[in-house]
């Protein structure tokens, strides 16, 4: 009954998080949209709750211990735009043998280990908080996983030595939290931390033989034989799971960055205030180049669509570069990563225009190395210097 309860509680409490969780998507006024592919791997620390054993007649009951061990998972998902996501993992799990716990003997030495994996199918939402370094996220995932498990039990004197061995494999789920951290320097790429709650469905059925005078229980009675052998189940009935992971994800279409704040100034004279900027995008380029790569082109589809959709004052293109030129000397680079940069954001505008966008509206600017996004010393080559702001007005 005691055992019956426990299990009960922590399905509830399962369902209930689930269930909190869902009930609290229409009432998160942000998330954060993940875009498209993405790929992700974590590894970490995982963490069994005692097993509780149901044995054949001649094998006492009892529960398993295990050692704290490692997990690993890696992932492919798509992001939908909107918050949701969902994904397909592969897992593995293992950990090593600790201690069988028994009223019929004590003292005993164990050896042995563990392994589970499987694949399961997963669905996340992320949120926003206000933050631009740190995004929440969770989920809930089911799928198929297999657990391989080999131990052995061994009693002084030869009163019980048994050893446990199989693969079994059965429906399985879990509930997902986490915390992702985008880099600055890689753009797409974001640090993860994360906590699992997983569990197989049971029981879980695996062969078992033994030497020795103890068998099983007869109400609550341990029963003692003449010295023999014996074969029959170790059927685990609860598997419970806790894993803690630090990974890696990556986005191959990440969303267009946020719109740019707007410094505001103080003047003794009235002035006609500029139009407010309503969306910037950035598009990227490779060193020395002017050329339109594949994702720049996707940006800047983006961007002319969201052109069409809101009542624009202009569109300002302005082109950068980093501070490191292909012509040597000061001024020669300056003034050649003046006209670079101007090269960038003409051929920008060119498909803009090609996207639908009116000529008339747009404004083209190039300030060669100044203003960088990133603070480098001299002569490094920056990718994220190296850029052009479409912002619209």
């Amino acid at each position: 009954m005691i055992l019956r309860s426990k299990n009960l509680i922590t399905h509830t409490l399962f369902s209930a998080s689930v269930a909190t969780w869902l009930l609290a998507i229409p009432f998160i006024t942000h998330a954060q949209p993940v875009q498209g592919l993405y790929i992700a791997g974590e590894g970490g620390a995982t963490f069994n709750q005692d097993q509780y054993i149901r044995s054949s007649k001649m094998f006492p009951d009892g529960r398993d211990r295990w050692h704290t061990g490692g997990i690993g998972i890696g992932s492919i998902g798509w992001g939908l735009g909107n918050g949701f996501r969902v994904e397909m993992e592969g897992n593995y799990r293992s950990m090593a043998y600790k201690r069988f716990i028994t009223n019929a003997f004590h003292n005993e030495h164990v050896g042995g280990r563990r392994q589970t994996y499987g694949f399961m199918a997963n669905a996340f939402f992320d949120m926003d908080v206000g933050s631009p370094w740190i995004f929440p996220y969770f989920g809930a995932g089911i799928g198929y996983d297999w657990t391989s498990l080999h131990t052995s039990v061994m009693v002084p004197n030869k009163q019980f030595d048994e050893h446990v061995w199989g693969t079994f494999g059965n429906f399985a789920y879990q509930a997902i939290f986490g915390l992702s951290f985008p880099t600055p320097w890689i753009v797409g790429l974001s640090a993860t931390a994360e906590y699992r709650f997983w569990t197989m469905l049971g029981p879980q059925s695996y062969h078992a033989t033994s030497w020795g005078t103890i068998g099983g229980t007869v109400n609550g009675i341990t029963q003692t034989h003449p010295y023999g052998f014996s074969s029959g189940n170790h059927d685990t009935r609860t598997d419970f799971n806790h894993s803690l992971m630090l990974g890696l994800r990556y986005e191959f279409n990440p969303p267009p960055p946020p719109p740019m704040p707007t410094a505001s100034t103080t003047s003794i004279t009235p002035t006609i205030p500029a139009p407010q900027a309503l969306r910037s995008y950035l598009v990227f380029f490779d060193w020395d180049k002017a050329d339109l790569t594949n994702r720049a082109r996707t940006v800047i589809n983006t961007a002319a669509k969201a052109a069409t959709h809101i009542a624009l004052t202009r569109i300002t293109v302005s082109g950068y570069t980093d501070n490191t030129s292909a012509h040597p000397g000061q001024k020669a680079g300056l003034d050649y990563n003046l006209k670079l940069s101007l090269r960038r954001a003409e051929v920008v505008k060119a498909e803009l225009i090609r996207d639908g966008v009116q000529k008339s509206v747009i404004s083209i600017y190039g300030y060669g190395q100044a203003d960088p996004i990133v603070k480098t010393g001299p002569n490094t080559r920056e990718p994220q210097n190296r850029r052009v702001e479409i912002v619209l007005r």
